[in-house]
């Protein structure tokens, strides 16, 4: 039976229907296409020993460092310690950040076991500083080891992972602060109506993702979350985000089915949106089934480990040049847009917090520069060039005497357009977007990230540049040559096959107009009086005219962003 050789640490009586094996006793399979397959099917998910097996399986699988503690490793520790027994009361490491280890239908004396078995994990592991997931793997392994000593080697493997490019466990905290971001650029990529309510709910955007990894290690009921181990063991770490953009969805659709759901309500403290997301989680057994999780997860498309592998590296420098590499206060988003200092004639200090949460996270620590307002500076071209050149990236607002506002995010700096002499060619990044504000608030990004069907693959890095557009140099897609915090090189044009350069055309100036979004029309087009504008839809963003076709300017500003925390 499971109970005897695998569920010695199982409180069978809270196992429901996954205390019932069933389904298939052995999987004989070493191709790890198909055993991607079975494990989002769920082929093991009916037996506990096989599952146990298959984990078995999957984790030894894994290239390790050449010195990975083992089972035996953790036997020596333990009879050196003498015969003393496990005990919760034993602190957990404090790189856990108090994360508790959940209880996950284990028996009490379970839970002593993780914190036995974690905290010889730390004193094998020095170089771990922070790893606030570790209680809830460890727990939810314990389920399928023998003993301790098994689990130890299971967890002690994920730990010393050292294969190019896989990413298991965050265990410092600037890999998982770095995740944070990532995940907030990505939520807001694939969720966005989600992120608006967060947006809108929340005072602090980045004080409820922060916890994103708890919602699915330790929120997430046992059937839930061992279903997301499945398949985590088999594709890494990519799964998790997956699963909690998945989430986010359903949260949404969850406070949007509530009673006073169109009651407009103040910003709360993010510490009770989080309560909120966490109570939803923690219940949503009730409403969303294991498999309903994971198939809204994997239905999520253009989603690739390059592109994370892409974002996680540019957050991760962007930190580093800040040097947030050790836990510290989290900085507020807001405190960048103090509304005592902050000053536009355009926009409030909550309609710029609006925008800042639109802007890739790399740049939410910086605070709003003004570099260019018609009121200041006089209606020139010239003089807005010179005022916005050198800096990366920036933000154009604009005010029509009808009282429209709408802009754009530019992610490049606009000296850029001299690449091109006198001739009017268009660079930038997909990270450069459009919107309006009044009368109604809306965003228009790269249409090829609502429509990956005009991308046919990701570039090879071994093929040739030929988005001469852009002016920039062939760079390594992992490695990027400009630092982060000025051109992120993720969505750049050069690492997608693109059936129409029409799609790519994302700002553009010259001594006569700057131009945002091309083909079949411009997101924006000034003159070179900044004094005259239009506005139509353009196949860059895909977006509708975001004013008046024609319009007047009554105010124009350009807004840097000026990194606070620099030396």
């Amino acid at each position: 039976m499971a109970e005897e050789e695998y569920g010695s640490f199982v409180d069978w009586a809270q196992m429901g229907d996954l205390a019932k094996s069933s389904g298939p006793s052995k999987v004989d399979c070493k191709d790890l296409k198909e055993f991607k397959q079975m494990a989002r099917q769920g082929y093991w998910a009916k037996n506990h020993k096989l599952r146990a097996q298959v984990y078995q399986q999957l984790i030894k699988a894994i290239p390790c460092r050449t010195v990975t503690p083992d089972a035996e490793v953790y036997k020596d520790i333990m009879k050196n310690a003498g015969s003393k027994k496990p005990s919760a009361h034993i602190p957990l490491p404090e790189f856990v950040d108090g994360n508790p280890v959940p209880k996950y239908c284990l028996k009490p004396e379970a839970v002593d076991s993780a914190h036995q078995i974690m905290n010889c994990l730390a004193g094998q592991f020095p170089d771990i500083s922070h790893c606030p997931s570790l209680p809830a793997v460890t727990a939810l392994l314990l389920h399928f080891s023998k003993d301790e000593a098994q689990c130890f080697e299971h967890v002690s493997r994920i730990l010393a992972c050292n294969e190019p490019g896989k990413r298991l466990m965050d265990q410092t905290f600037l890999a998982y602060e770095s995740s944070c971001m990532t995940f907030s650029d990505l939520a807001n990529k694939y969720c966005a109506p989600a992120h608006k309510l967060i947006l809108a709910t929340a005072q602090d955007v980045q004080e409820v993702y922060c916890e994103w990894q708890r919602w699915i290690l330790g929120d997430l009921p046992f059937s839930h979350a061992v279903r997301v181990l499945d398949v985590y063991l088999v594709e890494g770490y990519k799964v998790l985000y997956r699963v909690a953009i998945a989430l986010l969805k359903f949260y949404r659709k969850h406070k949007a089915s509530g009673q006073n759901s169109q009651a407009v309500q103040p910003p709360q403290d993010p510490e009770k949106v989080r309560a909120e997301i966490q109570a939803f989680v923690k219940g949503i057994g009730s409403t969303v089934s294991p498999e309903k999780l994971l198939e809204k997860a994997f239905t999520i498309r253009l989603f690739s480990r390059k592109e994370i592998t892409l974002l996680q590296l540019t957050n991760e420098k962007s930190l580093q040049q800040k040097g947030i590499t050790v836990k510290q206060k989290r900085r507020n988003v807001q405190l960048a847009l103090n509304p005592d200092t902050f000053s536009s004639e355009i926009v409030s200090a909550k309609e710029m917090r609006d925008i800042w949460s639109w802007i890739p996270e790399r740049f939410a620590l910086c605070q709003p520069q003004l570099l260019f307002t018609t009121s200041t500076h006089g209606c020139s071209l010239t003089r807005f060039y010179s005022h916005s050149e050198g800096y990366e990236p920036t933000l154009l607002l604009i005010r029509t005497t009808d009282g429209d506002v709408c802009g754009a995010f530019l992610s490049t700096d606009w000296e850029e357009r001299k690449r091109g002499g006198n001739k009017l060619s268009f660079f930038g990044t997909g990270e450069c977007f459009v919107f309006k504000l009044k009368p109604e608030m809306e965003r228009y990004e790269w249409v090829v990230i609502r429509h990956p069907e005009l991308a046919s693959s990701l570039k090879t890095q071994g093929e040739d540049n030929s988005a001469a557009t852009e002016g920039q140099d062939s760079n390594n897609l992992q490695q990027p040559e400009k630092p982060a915090g000025e051109l992120s090189p993720f969505l750049s044009t050069r690492h997608f096959n693109l059936t129409s350069k029409n799609t790519s055309m994302f700002m553009a100036g010259n001594f006569d107009s700057i131009i945002i979004g091309g083909g079949e029309g411009n997101a924006l087009y000034i003159d070179s009086e900044l004094n005259h504008g239009r506005s139509a839809t353009c196949a860059t963003f895909d977006n509708p005219p975001l004013c008046a076709e024609t319009f007047q300017v009554s105010l124009l500003e350009v807004w840097g962003f000026q990194d606070t925390m620099a030396s």
